[in-house]
């Protein structure tokens, strides 16, 4: 619920995931809400394992790291168990479920003990050479990342995280989702100053929606830009769907927000930017 009211779907990524939880020791894979606790997580590694499992393996869990849950839980028998005595804790059918938690810590975040033979599968990256001389050539360019499961920028921090180019499904969605945080990033307060990057936002609020579908629009005017074939376009008009229902009721919404994505995407290519554009 977090990561969805940070915009973010956990279970569609235009990325290929690291093959899915599974226990270090096991080897056996999580089942159920597992995956979804496990996977929400911005680790690269699929390996996940307790405190004393890790040190069972000679490896150690840093320190400030923290744990992760998961559940574990079955029917039992109180008659077999002998805890038919029990009377008001048994059903019907004189079984009662039993639930378990778990504190697990991904192997990121170990120390000591070496990573198995990866069977990650991984996309053949051909870089599209405009989409390149876009991403590197930007003025003032934030530092990017690579690594890890997740996609953002950071306004304190002033950088952006992406997955692993080979991770994403094909290149098209690696510049879409680049372009897509890179605009982010023009409003910056060294950049464009804009309001949504710039102060603080909650989830749904008119400075975070429109902030969203400035980086929507700027994305899939950079990706014309660099004569990309717009394969993302149905997730991208999804998106801004969704922004727009959120906020129907301001017919100035696209507009505005395409303006400003107009002076993201000319900071970016260095063009001269036209602050009579600017609407608040």
């Amino acid at each position: 619920m977090e990561l969805l009211e940070q915009g973010e779907i956990p279970w569609r990524k235009p990325w290929k995931s690291s093959s899915g939880a599974r226990n270090l020791i096991s080897k056996r894979p999580y089942r159920g809400i597992n995956q979804f606790l496990l996977n929400s997580n911005p680790y690269g590694s699929p390996y996940w394992l307790t405190f004393k499992q890790a040190q069972e393996k000679g490896g150690h869990v840093r320190k400030s790291e923290k744990a992760t849950l998961v559940v574990f839980w079955k029917w039992i028998d109180l008659k077999e168990t002998g805890g038919a005595e029990n009377a008001d804790l048994v059903s019907v059918s004189g079984k009662v479920p039993l639930l378990r938690y778990y504190k697990v810590f991904n192997l990121e975040q170990v120390e000591g003990i070496k990573p198995p033979p990866e069977e990650q599968v991984t996309n053949l990256f051909t870089p599209i050479q405009q989409a390149e001389q876009i991403l590197n050539h930007m003025p003032h360019k934030p530092d990017i990342r690579y690594g890890g499961d997740r996609a953002y920028y950071s306004p304190l921090l002033d950088y952006i995280q992406l997955p692993p180019r080979e991770a994403f499904l094909s290149p098209e969605e690696f510049y879409s989702t680049a372009f897509h945080e890179l605009t982010h990033a023009t409003g910056h307060s060294d950049r464009l100053t804009r309001k949504g990057i710039t102060e603080a936002a909650y989830f749904g609020s008119h400075e975070y929606s429109r902030e969203e579908l400035v980086a929507e629009f700027g994305a899939s005017m950079l990706c014309a830009q660099a004569g990309i074939e717009q394969q993302t376009i149905t997730n991208s008009a999804a998106y801004i769907q969704g922004w727009l229902r959120v906020l129907k009721g301001d017919k100035r919404l696209a507009i505005v927000a395409a303006g400003q994505a107009q002076r993201a995407v000319d900071f970016i290519l260095n063009k001269p930017i036209n602050d009579q554009q600017q609407e608040d």
